[in-house]
């Protein structure tokens, strides 16, 4: 099949690389011209693991390629996929102006028949907007040319996106025609040989719905760990052992229930503000929504409020050296969307601390932000020298087996803090170094919280 994609980020770029490899002549489009520039050199704009053999894989195959023309682009597609980005407004709300302009240039360059394809993550009644950009379109060249229009949301994880897509646990198809369903079931029948139930078909508005909905609902489950987490620590109980009782549950499942320094990243923030704000619109209030935001803006700041807590009777923040070891949102990402790492650093820098950073593949992104006002380290070990606390974000698998007495011998002082609950407190208690967790840890920290005014 002949396939365009609008948009070379992390979904379209997956996508069209996913597609390829399965044998579909795959056009990926983009109007940044330096980077289809480098796509075409070998360069892959962004970190996800397995995408630059796959689209080297496409490339000498001739299977895939890259332009900014959309005249080169539609001309030769049976299907568009629109894979743009649809930031959030200040209310909340989608901006879809990338997508118009998308949509517009495609309705453009049409001939004939297309089915154009909305992955992007944007709100209900996207379709139907699609739909009407391309009449207006067409009315204005008085052409009259067949067409479809159908929602297939992505349901992809970054740092796992190429296994998500080429072993999908579900394809969500939204198609008002019996033509669309019909050319999307067969594009993905390739990715779907567990089971033909695995690709749902329903109207669009249901398909726009299901993601925000997948998202929420992941969101729901961390941000109440995260509540857990708090009564945990206030309690003297210990998160590890709630979690492993609750997730055993099997009207429940274990996964998405680990408490942490608070979800980041492109999708759940941005989804849940989506959502949110369109509940207010049709005027379904979504108390529930929006309580997983507060919850989750109050996490980010909890690793600093713990280390306020340690160092008060220190002399507080001001000169201490703080090790920040991860910096993007998640593992197996560059990407530092929305990252617990940023609200950690802000408060830092506004308490005068001095900061060293470490991230396999995320730091020159935060040099972008921050410059020269943090170190950047190339291990751990380096960015914990002389430390007097050192404090994990980001879970990377790099950092799981970190040899403990050599850490606390590069040190200056003895805190730990496990955003990610990814150590034990009996072995860093072994290095000497005082852990605090999320949930769980040294009763030290807990007895100022419960001191603490509610």
């Amino acid at each position: 099949m002949d396939i365009l994609i609008v948009g070379t980020g992390y979904v379209g770029l997956v996508t069209g690389a996913c597609f390829a490899e399965m044998g579909n002549r795959v056009v990926c489009l983009d109007l940044n011209g330096a980077k289809i520039a480098a796509l075409k050199e070998g360069e892959i704009p962004i970190f996800e693991p397995g995408l630059k053999d796959l689209v080297e894989r496409g490339v000498a195959a001739e299977r895939l390629s890259f332009t900014t023309s959309y005249a080169e682009g539609v001309a030769g597609a049976n299907i568009c996929f629109l894979a743009l980005p649809t930031p959030s407004k200040e209310d909340g709300s989608c901006d879809l102006s990338y997508l118009e302009a998308a949509t517009k240039s495609i309705a453009r360059e049409m001939t004939e028949y297309k089915l154009i394809v909305n992955k992007s993550t944007a709100p209900v009644g996207t379709t139907q907007a699609v739909r009407g950009w391309i009449e207006e379109v067409l009315r204005e060249r008085n052409l009259s040319i067949p067409f479809d229009v159908a929602s297939n949301p992505e349901f992809l994880k970054e740092g796992a996106a190429i296994a998500d897509f080429m072993k999908p646990d579900r394809v969500v198809l939204g198609c008002d025609s019996e033509q669309a369903e019909r050319l999307l079931r067969n594009l993905y029948s390739a990715f779907t040989l567990r089971g033909s139930e695995r690709i749902l078909s329903m109207d669009p508005a249901s398909a726009e719905l299901s993601k925000y909905a997948s998202n929420a609902m992941l969101a729901l489950r961390i941000s109440f760990m995260n509540e857990m987490a708090a009564l945990c620590e206030r309690l003297g109980a210990s998160i590890h052992e709630v979690r492993k009782a609750v997730g055993l549950d099997p009207r429940i499942g274990s996964q998405f229930l680990y408490a942490g320094a608070g979800f980041g990243g492109s999708c759940f923030p941005k989804d849940i503000a989506a959502l949110s704000q369109m509940a207010r619109v049709c005027e379904a209030p979504t108390l529930l929504i929006q309580a997983v935001e507060m919850v989750n803006q109050k996490q980010k700041r909890v690793l600093g409020e713990k280390l306020e807590l340690y160092f008060a009777n220190l002399g507080g923040l001001a000169g201490k050296r703080i090790a920040v070891w991860g910096l993007s949102f998640k593992p197996d990402t560059d990407d530092i969307r929305e990252a617990s790492s940023l609200t950690l650093l802000a408060l830092l820098l506004e308490r005068q601390a001095s900061i060293s950073v470490y991230d396999p593949v995320a730091s020159s992104k935060v040099h972008a932000l921050y410059g020269e006002d943090l170190d950047y380290a190339n291990s751990p070990y380096e960015a914990a020298e002389e430390a007097d606390a050192v404090v994990l974000v980001t879970e990377w698998r790099e950092l799981r087996c970190i040899d403990l007495e050599k850490l606390a011998r590069v040190m200056r002082g003895r805190a730990f803090f496990d955003g990610r609950n990814q150590y034990d407190e009996e072995e860093m208690a072994h290095a000497g170094l005082d852990y605090f967790g999320i949930g769980c840890g040294r009763p030290l920290l807990r007895n100022a919280l419960l001191s603490e005014p509610t």
